[in-house]
């Protein structure tokens, strides 16, 4: 007996290739601000690699990165503004 005539077929999804969030030419280091705070949340905490979708060496870059911009003052350590709707 066969349960269902159609063989089983893949869904027909296009993916759309994410551009990388470091491009080639990028320098990862504590004094390039702009490609930094892509990778910290809004409490100011470090993002993770899979959230990042960034490698190894380029997570252990980035954070190093962040910690030298925090200890300069360039970054805070936290960021606790708590906003109320009241």
């Amino acid at each position: 007996m066969n349960k269902s005539k159609r063989p089983f077929t893949k869904s027909k999804r296009s993916f759309r290739r994410r551009l990388p969030p470091i491009q080639s030419g990028d320098r990862i280091d504590y004094r390039n601000m702009s490609l930094i705070s892509r990778f910290i949340s809004e409490q100011g905490k470090i993002l993770s690699r899979l959230v990042n979708r960034v490698t190894l060496k380029q997570q252990r870059l980035i954070t190093i990165a962040i910690k030298q911009a925090r200890i300069l003052s360039l970054l805070p350590f936290l960021n606790n503004q708590k906003q109320f709707e009241r």
